[in-house]
């Protein structure tokens, strides 16, 4: 028979209303409770198991993934705590039994997290698919007409541009990277770097001199070549480049014996005219684009309030913003997109992969990306696409779903869930953010779980390309979201992971980190082999 006694706590700074189940048990063999946490609605509970000689439990929580301070609260002979969260709250929560003298009885409980729909990566445009279309489905709370449009842009992401002048998709070149959206973001997802010793094909250089660009603030063109390097060319033009990546192997060990094989790449340049000698080059493999939409509607006073550019919480983490120029607007603005966060919409990302990647003009480049140099065709069709195709293109990506996390119920999954916090991941990797007000369909005021700031963060020498853009150094790249990541073997076939696709799965991702995640690699280094098996089980749960 149970009975029900409401309780006010202050947890966290919240009032939250609980009630505690007043059950009979039966003891079991085990010297430890068997935690169990349920939901229904905005309900979690917590419920546990019987533990022989026991009179009473302790339960322990605290705020995930701070994880400080940590509180108890004397459950007497209860198996059974109910409250109702927030939408962001989230709670680490472990139980040990005590018996009539107040000593501890046996081992602490398996730690759990307690939030509400942790699967849910994407709010409302979460899907739970598991297939190679994973990061290809359209947000499942589009309306029809939203619908009809997110399918007309995954057409034009899709389609091959050809030399003009042509009926149908003209306007490729005169050089370029890829022939289509999808050719460097395969199922809208992770491309794969080369080899040792293939020639970059869907990869390509990002390139500058040192300096400033007075115009934009951004990074100084190079003569010849532009801000990105060119690998291929339609008939009659010359590719500004061949470039082959070679990799230098160095292996480290890890405290448990684990033995981890990174590889450093370089790159041979084969120019159509000589480079200078002071230029800057920074490799990219294309991300996925899935979740775009979401991560732009996350209010601008969320993303700084995040920023701690002189650690003044003495954390080691100092994320700031970067601050870019937007063509359209001709002002300055928050950089969101981009590796190095260089671009500060959707729209004008998509633009200028139309126009960089593919050499696809439209109504923000009006200009050919080779305009003063001598694959210039002087053909005067520009702009090659309209707003129609450019705007349905940003549409389509804006609303792309995000795939669920899996196996979040998984002991060893919330083990490493609790490690990544401990590890430090969290300080850049925030778990939950919530968007606000949206002109777009279907991503305003979501609770989404990204594990990323949007900012930028030293990511020490190892990483470093060398490269500024616009205020991110040499040294800093934007955090990048982690949700599906799990999936990339699924979707795209490889575990290539980082800026440049050198690391062949994440824990060599991981040992790759230094500067402000130096501290985080370390706890990682030191791991037993349990605890690190179980931080891989809960990345690639994501």
């Amino acid at each position: 028979m149970k009975s029900y006694l409401l309780l006010l706590l202050l947890v966290g700074g919240a009032l939250i209303s609980v009630v505690v189940g007043l059950t009979a048990g039966l003891p079991t063999e085990s010297d430890a409770p068997e935690l169990t946490i349920s939901q229904f609605g905005t309900v979690i509970s917590a419920d546990w198991t019987a533990v022989a000689g026991a009179t009473g439990y302790w339960l322990y929580y605290a705020p995930y993934p701070e994880l400080d301070p940590v509180r108890r609260l004397d459950m007497g002979p209860q198996f059974s705590l109910s409250g109702v969260f927030g939408e962001l709250d989230s709670y680490a929560i472990a139980v040990r039994a005590y018996d009539g003298d107040g000593v501890g009885v046996g081992e602490i409980s398996s730690i759990a997290v307690a939030e509400i729909e942790p699967a849910r990566s994407g709010g409302e445009t979460t899907v739970f698919t598991q297939t190679s279309n994973s990061f290809s489905t359209p947000a499942p709370n589009l309306s029809e007409a939203g619908l009809f449009r997110h399918l007309d842009g995954d057409t034009d992401f899709g389609n091959i541009f050809v030399t003009a002048p042509a009926p149908v998709n003209p306007g490729l070149g005169p050089v370029y990277n890829h022939s289509s959206c999808e050719g460097c973001h395969p199922k809208d997802g992770r491309d794969a770097a080369p080899a040792d010793g293939e020639q970059m094909d869907t990869m390509f250089l990002r390139l500058s001199l040192p300096g400033v660009d007075p115009s934009t603030g951004g990074p100084v063109p190079v003569p010849g070549f532009g801000t990105q390097l060119f690998t291929k060319a339609v008939f009659g033009s010359v590719a500004e480049a061949g470039v082959t990546v070679r990799y230098r192997e160095e292996t480290v060990v890890l405290r448990n014996g684990t033995v981890v094989s990174l590889r450093t790449p370089s790159h041979e340049i084969d120019p159509y005219i000589d480079l200078p000698e002071d230029v800057l080059l920074s490799p990219r493999i294309g991300p996925p684009v899935f979740g775009r939409g979401l991560l732009e509607a996350i209010p601008e006073e969320t993303i700084l309030a995040m920023a701690d550019e002189d650690d003044l919480d003495g954390d080691g983490i100092s994320g700031r913003p970067n601050y870019v120029w937007d063509p359209e607007e001709g002002r300055t603005r928050l950089g969101r997109f981009g590796l190095k966060a260089n671009a500060p919409s959707l729209r004008i990302q998509t633009a200028a992969a139309f126009h960089g990647d593919i050499g696809v003009t439209s109504p923000v480049f009006t200009q050919e990306s080779s305009t003063g140099q001598i694959q210039d065709d002087g053909k005067g069709d520009d702009p090659e696409i309209g707003e129609e195709i450019l705007g349905d293109t940003t549409f389509y990506i804006q609303t792309l779903a995000v795939p669920a996390r899996r196996n979040v119920d998984s002991r060893e999954v919330q083990r490493g869930q609790l490690v990544f916090a401990q590890a430090g991941c969290t300080g850049c990797h925030v778990p939950v953010l919530k968007t606000g007000d949206s002109s777009v369909e279907g991503v305003a005021n979501q609770v989404i779980r990204p594990y990323t700031d949007m900012l930028l963060h030293d990511m020490g020498e190892g990483l470093a390309d060398g490269r500024p853009d616009f205020l991110a150094t040499g040294r800093e790249w934007r955090t990048p979201p982690l949700w599906g990541i799990g999936l990339t073997k699924v979707v795209n076939g490889h575990t290539s992971f980082l800026h440049d696709g050198r690391a062949r799965n994440l824990l060599e991702a991981i040992i790759w980190h230094g500067g402000e995640a130096e501290k985080s690699r370390r706890h990682v280094e030191n791991l037993s082999k349990t605890d690190l098996d179980a931080l891989l089980a809960f990345l690639n749960s994501l």
